[in-house]
């Protein structure tokens, strides 16, 4: 089976030199594996990294190299998947390490007969300084960032049926009968393509085996951003595709209004304000607690409390803001709404 990896980017050259050598310690045979690499137009050296790869590689049945003028991952992740000679399609993030046996177990899982798959894909960090395994504790953290069912990984090798995947391997006929992503609706372009897939009948298999990982952002700004990010675009995007999300989506939204409210409450009593907090912080300490005692204590750990409310507050102001843009933003997407198919 051929299989086409499908790898979007903008200015990578940091992470692009450990994922090429992750690929090339692959398991499955070389011959099998066309990579695809689309650039989204990058300033820094990536390019020159990719035709260097390509130059000096021919060990694989294909190496292509695009662009995407559009720089956004969902249009790379369409121009790959429309210029793809594999079977499958594998999506694989520049930010990840991918396991030696990571396409290989792929495979087996379609073959056994899967149409789309992926497994766990836990977070690790660049840097071991203090700070770094803090913010590491922060996003593995189920009631800071970990929610989804494929941040970690579990002792049941059983395949089972899940909503989303983050590095997914998609068989050809996917695609043909769902279309390709929509380019329209930002960071949850994963969100959006797999309702489209549930919604069509197809399962998204989750199998244990299949291990990747992630790369947690370096420093706490960078979280923050991300977040906010996360939740702006889900709040616009529910208002088109409000069956992408599950409750847990809307948690720090919640705790954001509970805040609002509070607030406006405490004009007549502050007391309002007082047990919200009283209770939150209470039940963020007991759950930071739990993480540091599993991990190794550093004094950096004691911001953990913190850091998970400035992920939650970050995450719940985008997921707000993004609620009430989104009474534009619908109008706008009507109107240039187009799904493409291969």
């Amino acid at each position: 089976m051929l299989v086409s990896v499908i790898i979007g980017l903008l200015n990578e050259e940091k992470y692009l030199p450990r994922l090429i050598k992750d690929l090339e310690n692959q398991t499955y045979p070389k011959k099998k594996i066309e990579i695809i690499f689309i650039d989204g137009m990058s300033s820094d050296n990536s390019w020159n990294i990719l035709e260097k790869f390509k130059a000096s590689s021919n060990e694989f049945n294909n190496i292509l190299l695009l662009k995407n003028p559009k720089k956004i991952l969902s249009a790379g992740m369409n121009i790959g998947i429309k210029n793809a000679s594999g079977d499958c399609f594998l999506k694989v993030d520049c930010h990840s390490h991918i396991s030696k046996n990571f396409i290989e177990e792929n495979v087996k899982t379609i073959l056994s007969g899967e149409q789309v798959c992926g497994g766990p894909r836990p977070s690790i960090i660049e840097n071991e300084d203090s700070f770094s395994k803090t913010l590491l504790l922060v996003e593995e953290n189920i009631f800071g960032s970990g929610i989804a069912n494929y941040r970690k990984q579990s002792d049941d090798n059983k395949i089972k049926y899940v909503s989303s995947v983050f590095q997914g391997m998609y068989k050809r006929e996917v695609f043909e009968k769902v279309g390709l992503l929509d380019e329209l609706v930002g960071r949850v372009e994963d969100n959006e393509i797999h309702y489209r897939i549930r919604k069509n009948a197809y399962k998204i298999a989750y199998n244990n085996s299949i291990l990747s990982y992630q790369y947690t952002r370096p420093n706490l700004k960078g979280m923050l951003k991300q977040k906010y990010s996360n939740g702006d675009w889900i709040g616009k995007v529910s208002h088109v595709y409000p069956k992408c999300f599950s409750i847990f989506h809307f948690v720090p939204l919640l705790f954001v209004l509970a805040i609002i409210a509070s607030l406006l409450l405490s004009y007549f009593s502050s007391i309002f304000l007082v047990i919200l907090f009283s209770i939150y912080f209470l039940f963020i300490i007991l759950v930071s607690s739990l993480a540091i005692i599993k991990n190794e204590f550093s004094m950096t750990n004691l911001l953990l409390p913190f850091l998970i409310f400035a992920v939650h507050l970050s995450y719940g102001l985008g997921t707000l803001l993004g609620l009430i843009k989104g009474f534009s933003w619908k109008k706008y997407y009507l109107k240039n709404k187009k799904i493409d198919y291969i």
